[in-house]
């Protein structure tokens, strides 16, 4: 039953788009964090075969991979709670449509009168 409140559908179809976007963002976001942000190994100081390999290489390297591991982490859960939010958006919004629509048809159609081709009853 309805409080007398009225609900900006709109508003929440542009959450909804903007959530949309931005869940398209993060998808990029985490491809790019997966696959194009790997450094190879000799990048730290170790080229094929020769030895020029410095001290730290090794540990630079592990501590590379673990923070492109936390950075993906990060992503994939940023992207489930806003994929969680933009669901339950959907679906309230959903609910309101369904409710509006029913009060209209409870009240005789979209302006509250008589249905096309019926009589006001007095």
């Amino acid at each position: 039953m309805s409080n007398g409140m009225r609900v900006d559908l709109s508003a929440l179809d542009e959450v909804i788009r903007r959530l949309w976007r931005l869940l398209d963002d993060m998808d990029k976001a985490g491809t790019t964090s997966k696959y194009n942000t790997e450094i190879p190994m000799d990048a730290f100081g170790q080229v094929s075969g020769k030895s020029c390999v410095f001290e730290e290489a090794a540990e630079l390297h592990a501590a590379h991979r673990e923070m492109k591991t936390k950075i993906e982490t990060i992503i994939e859960k940023l992207h489930g709670l806003i994929d969680d939010f933009s669901t339950k958006t959907s679906k309230v919004r959903d609910r309101y449509n369904d409710e509006e629509h029913e009060i209209k048809r409870g009240m005789g159609g979209d302006s509250g009168g008589p249905k096309k081709g019926q009589l006001a009853s007095k």
